[in-house]
């Protein structure tokens, strides 16, 4: 995803309560061994903080080498590219933690209090580090007009996404009244309640993206010699799914305010906006009115689909928590992710495509369903064959991967490191190792 901070994705640790009612990091869970055919309930499940790790060494990659290679970077609309398969598994994983998280809440209160704080808190770091605040890694200066300040960002919507699920998980479970779940059924009783409210959010998306009559719309551009250029949108659709005239961008102008959307869309690097498609490039003569509008990959209603990504992550998690024997955890994994792979493959075959700005529902289908088929391939050599040394490097990722994001994703390390210089702000040591001047 397209970032005030020129970066693509982001990670974030989630924590939650434990069988005590305390705090402990995400990813803590029943874990096994490859000694046993069960797990234990007190070790950590390696393979997650691993999967993390990969998604932000994905990140790193897609963000630094996207500029060169157009294929991996984010796909200008509809398609997917291998970039445009970050985020999703980072929401995935935020949700199967939450399932370790919250196994057991004493205290339902206290538990919606602390989700609630963690939350606002994600979601303030999101809008320091997102909205503005921080310029690019060429400008020596910071700050950022209140006027202006993005708004949303992936941050902010994962902060989103773990309230969502987190209450969902806290409140909305029926409580066991003996035994251990043995199968299926008896999983989708005790939780049906959650995926009754992830079946409202993907009916209200739809219902919102296809039924809403998006007007005429305006908006101006200020040049950097302060030359300001207005521009006429020409809409009065329902259901259209372009970059100009969709119902996403519409609530997101009207709710949040223009001025305080992503200023650089990725559709900017589409054939109508850009002569060097698909890289970014001049406008075509020709440019279709909307290129230049800003617009929110990370937007209010396609957050209800990131939202599912998380709600179908906790399910996954729930698998961990109630089914103990390896096979019976990959298979039940492995099912529900083909079907979801189906699904999307055959509602992008139908004409609903798939298409990350939008998180339309055939992208969340096949970014979700890849995720569980990754997450199952490497809870079986990770956490089944016990092939953990090699992976460690992406373990220790995993397990620092906000501070990862931070530091690297948001260019402050690049930023500090360029603020000591030598007579002149150019001479600095990135340019001396090649990355600035």
């Amino acid at each position: 995803m397209e970032m005030a901070t020129a970066k693509s994705s982001s990670i974030v640790v989630v924590h939650g309560s434990n069988d005590n009612g305390g705090v402990i990091r995400a990813g803590e869970a029943a874990s096994s061994t490859p000694a046993t055919t069960t797990t234990t309930t007190r070790q950590r499940l390696v393979s997650l903080d691993v999967f993390r790790g990969i998604t932000v060494a994905l990140m790193i990659i897609v963000d630094d080498v996207g500029g060169i290679v157009p294929a991996i970077s984010h796909s200008p609309w509809d398609g997917v590219t291998l970039a445009d398969f970050v985020f999703p598994f980072f929401l995935f994983i935020v949700g199967v933690s939450l399932a370790f998280a919250y196994k057991k809440v004493p205290d339902k209160m206290l538990a919606t209090k602390k989700a609630m704080l963690r939350a606002v808190k994600l979601f303030i770091v999101g809008l320091i580090l997102q909205g503005g605040f921080f310029h690019g890694i060429h400008e020596l200066n910071y700050g950022v007009d209140i006027r202006k300040i993005r708004l949303m960002g992936v941050l902010q919507r994962i902060a989103m996404a773990y309230l969502v699920v987190a209450l969902c998980e806290i409140w909305l479970r029926r409580v066991s009244t003996g035994g251990d779940i043995g199968s299926g059924s008896m999983l989708i009783r005790r939780y049906h309640h959650q995926m009754f409210v992830g079946l409202v959010l993907v009916v209200t998306y739809l219902v919102i993206l296809y039924g809403l009559h998006v007007p005429d719309w305006e908006y101006e551009v200020t040049s950097p010699d302060s030359t300001v250029k207005h521009f006429l949108v020409k809409c009065g659709v329902k259901g259209d799914t372009g970059p100009g005239c969709n119902a996403v961008g519409m609530i997101d102008r009207s709710v949040l305010g223009i001025q305080h959307l992503y200023a650089h869309p990725v559709y900017l690097k589409t054939e109508q906006c850009s002569m060097d498609s698909p890289r970014n490039g001049p406008l075509p003569s020709n440019a279709p009115s909307w290129c230049e509008a800003p617009f929110d990959p990370e937007g209010l209603l396609s957050s209800l689909m990131a939202i599912v990504t998380c709600l179908v992550g906790l399910q996954i998690g729930h698998v961990i928590v109630h089914f103990k024997k390896h096979d019976e955890r990959i298979k039940r994994w492995s099912i529900l992710s083909l079907c979801l792979l189906t699904l999307g493959f055959s509602l992008h075959l139908f004409g609903l495509h798939m298409n990350k700005s939008l998180y339309s529902l055939s992208y969340t289908c096949v970014t979700t369903g890849t995720a569980g088929l990754f997450f199952a391939a490497i809870y079986l050599l990770v956490d089944v064959k016990g092939c953990k040394r090699p992976v460690f490097p992406m373990e220790w990722m995993g397990k620092h991967a906000l501070m990862i994001f931070v530091l690297v994703a948001c260019n402050i390390v690049s930023v500090l490191v360029q603020g000591f210089y030598w007579r002149e702000p150019s001479n600095n040591l990135l340019k001396l190792i090649g990355i600035g001047g």
